[in-house]
Order: C-alpha cells, then structure tokens, then sequence
C-alpha cells in the first residue's frame, strides 16, 4: 500500500501591496489547495454570527484586539474540516511569532507541520507606489492602478460600470504608516521561519509571472524534503 503523502501546510508572507493575494490563489488552482485568508474567515465567523464570530465582534464593539487565541481557534478549526485533508494555504495568518508558535502547536498534536513559507519581499517604495494608486469598484470590488492595470474610463468599472473610489487607508502618508507597523510585527515571524528552516525569499519586484514561478520552485523543494 502507498504511504499517505504528509498535508502540505503553506504560510505565504507579504506586506500589502505585495500580490500576495493574487499569488495565493494562483497557487490554490494549481495545487488544489484551500486558501485560507484570516480576513475572510472572520468576516465569514461575523456573518455566520458563530461561536467564535460573536465572541470576536464583543471584542471589535468595544475597540480591542481580537485575542491571538480567539483567532487561532477559527483557524485550527477551518483547517480540521475535509477540504483541508492534503493540507492549506494560509494568508493572514500568522501575523505574530505567539500566533505561530500556536499553529506549529496544533499541526503537532496531528503529526504535521508546516513545510513552506514563502517570503514575496518588496522594497518600501515599491509598496507605496502601487498601494497609493489602487482604486476600487464600489459595485464588484473589482481591483484597479493608475500605472499597472488603469481602467479604460477614469472612474469607471470595465466589468460592470460602478463608479471606482480610493480607500481613506491608500494615500501614500497612510500606507507608509501601514507599512511600517506592518513590517514592525512581521520581523520577529520572518526571523521564526529562517530559525526553523522553512522560510523561502522569493522578490516580489519581478512580473506575477516570474515571482508564481520562484513560488511554486519554492513549494517543489519543499515537497521533496518531505
């Protein structure tokens, strides 16, 4: 009888502007793997208004931060149901060194791990420069930039015609603000990857092609070390 092949557990890293999104659900076709985004999930917990996403929204109403250990049970939950049985991509999550302490906790108690995280680097500059000129239909959420991907009609949706708008948090002031905090908490993670011998830098800074290429190498070796 074949042996089972280990889940495979993929932790993709990348500030915002990164295309980490785009990366991951790339990866998600190819791979045939669930991507599994901490902002869906809970947005998925508050609608649903579950356990977990009640419990969330006493924190949110009252202006805290959701507790690492509220966010990690939403999480290890998500990935004990069926369709994450050869394993995830993760996206969001984990954000803190605590937060993957407590994943590498709980893939232990089942005999996995973690076997991969990609890092999609990007200079600050880089990220300003395509966080500040993104706008967004307010109909489809269709996704579009003034120097990359500008729509045929300024201001308008190609897809459905909605009227495009720029978020409060996309000037360039408040992305280097994002930015900064992001790579303020991000550190110490990318730091706890390289320690354990799974973090793979992939530049972010060349076309989606190249850098989905970079990351499914990164996942190959990955799997063969398994």
């Amino acid at each position: 009888m074949a042996e089972a092949k280990e889940p495979l557990y993929i932790v993709l890293l990348g500030a915002p502007g990164a295309g980490k999104g785009t990366q991951a659900r790339l990866l998600s076709e190819a791979l045939g793997l669930p991507h599994i985004a901490s902002g869906d999930l809970f947005r998925e917990h508050l609608g649903k208004q579950t356990e977990l996403g009640l419990l969330a929204k006493g924190y949110m109403d009252r202006g805290e931060l959701v507790p690492d250990a509220v966010t990690i049970r939403m999480v290890v939950e998500r990935l004990a149901q069926p369709d994450c049985a050869a394993g995830a991509i993760l996206d969001g999550f984990p954000r803190t060194v605590t937060q993957a302490e407590a994943l590498d906790g709980a893939l232990m108690t089942q005999g996995q791990r973690v076997g991969v995280v990609p890092y999609i680097r990007v200079g600050e500059e880089a990220l300003v420069a395509r966080l500040s000129g993104r706008w967004i239909c307010r109909n489809c959420q269709a996704t579009y930039h003034t120097l990359f991907n500008p729509p045929r009609q300024a201001g308008v949706c190609d897809a459905c015609g909605g009227e495009l708008y720029q978020r409060s948090d996309d000037t360039p002031e408040t992305v280097r603000n994002r930015l900064k905090v992001y790579f303020e908490q991000t550190a110490p993670l990318i730091d706890y990857y390289r320690g354990r011998g799974v973090l793979v830098e992939v530049d972010g800074e060349q076309d989606v092609d190249a850098v989905y290429a970079d990351l499914r190498a990164a996942v190959q070796r990955s799997k063969a070390q398994v």
